[in-house]
């Protein structure tokens, strides 16, 4: 396959909007790379620009080592899958599959043994004299993949390629698709909206905001170690708690103080915000780090609380807890065995190897 290289990569169109900030980025050969974030933050964008669909303003885009600007989309040696399956709906599956290989004059011989080989791994096989409209939508996406197959690229370039289908489907076609990764040995970026996808599909992750790349790593860099309040925020559902504090120190002990409760700090912890004593920060602690007191001879060197219980939310093995503390709420998840009540009074247990602290100003830096 490939490798991938962005250098500065910027795109500013005539009205003045800068949407791709100068962006650099490697990706190695036969990486799964996502990108992801929320709308408008430019993802799509940046796939567009290295497919060679949209014009680059400044920068350099490197495949596999060659620089490819001012190749056209069919140069660059990519194949690419849409959010919308542009299937032609007058040809059949087989038809709709090798058009490209037929566009490009390959033999037909070829052409055949790609088709059913693309069909045979994409469980499509059957349906090759099929219409797409007699297709449902996950049999209309394994077509639009069996294009990109047949064509054998050194680039597979996914553009939010399961928006369209039910979470039930979505679900299995993530699943399929990172099978296909892993029989091909190809390098993909794929583009998503959707964190649950970039965490369960990529290899690394792109989280990117208003065109700048916030944070790059394996899913769980992210989501373990993440550097800053946006990034702690949008990888991970449910999503992180924030909380108002500030840092406090009482006789060489520090501690984190919100609007209702303190939390004890360990001497690691308190090394790398002693010089933030007073400061407003924001306190971030993720439900799944919450847990309910076992029993009151418990010992625990956890941060502890108690809280009143608003919401009860199940979802299974485990339940969706909101507690207010007074001024400050939060969500919890605890075991499914816990008997919570809305409105009762619960103990908590904090796990506080997990805390994070953040800066309020700027970019909102993690500081641990």
């Amino acid at each position: 396959m490939a490798t991938i290289k962005v250098e500065n990569l910027r795109k500013k169109y005539p009205n003045g909007f800068v949407a791709v900030h100068d962006i650099n980025l490697e990706i190695e050969d036969q990486e799964f790379m996502v990108l992801v974030g929320p709308s408008g933050c430019a993802k799509s964008t940046t796939l567009k620009m290295v497919a060679g669909l949209e014009d680059i303003s400044s920068g350099s885009i490197y495949i596999d080592g060659k620089k490819v600007n001012d190749l056209r989309p069919k140069d660059r040696d990519i194949a690419m899958v849409f959010q919308s399956y542009a299937l032609y709906p007058h040809m059949t599956v087989k038809e709709n599959i090798s058009f490209g290989l037929k566009m490009r004059k390959h033999p037909v011989e070829e052409i055949e043994k790609r088709v059913a080989h693309a069909s045979e791994m994409l469980g499509i096989k059957e349906l090759l004299d099929r219409k797409p409209r007699q297709l449902s939508g996950g049999q209309r996406q394994r077509v639009a993949l069996g294009r990109a197959v047949v064509r054998k690229p050194k680039v597979f370039l996914f553009d939010e390629p399961l928006s369209n289908l039910d979470a039930k489907l979505r679900v299995q076609m993530r699943s399929e698709i990172k099978k296909l990764h892993e029989r091909l040995e190809a390098t993909i970026i794929y583009v998503t909206h959707d964190q649950i996808e970039a965490m369960t599909m990529g290899s690394r992750i792109v989280l990117m905001k208003e065109g700048h790349i916030q944070q790059v790593g394996p899913p769980m860099e992210l989501y373990n170690h993440p550097v800053s309040r946006f990034v702690a925020g949008f990888i991970g559902s449910p999503a992180m708690n924030f909380l108002d504090c500030r840092v406090e120190e009482d006789n060489g002990t520090f501690s984190i103080a919100t609007n209702d409760f303190k939390l004890p700090l360990q001497d690691y912890q308190a090394e790398k915000v002693k010089d933030k004593i007073g400061e407003p920060l924001t306190f971030g602690i993720r439900p799944e780090d919450i847990r309910k007191k076992r029993n009151k001879k418990e010992l625990y060197t956890e941060g502890f609380l108690k809280g009143s219980i608003e919401v009860v939310e199940p979802i299974g093995k485990e339940i969706g807890i909101e507690v207010s503390t007074g001024q400050d709420s939060f969500s919890a998840i605890v075991n499914s065995n816990a008997e919570v009540t809305a409105h009762e009074e619960i103990e908590l247990v904090l796990n506080m190897d997990k805390i994070h602290l953040f800066e309020k100003e700027g970019n909102e830096s993690a500081l641990f």
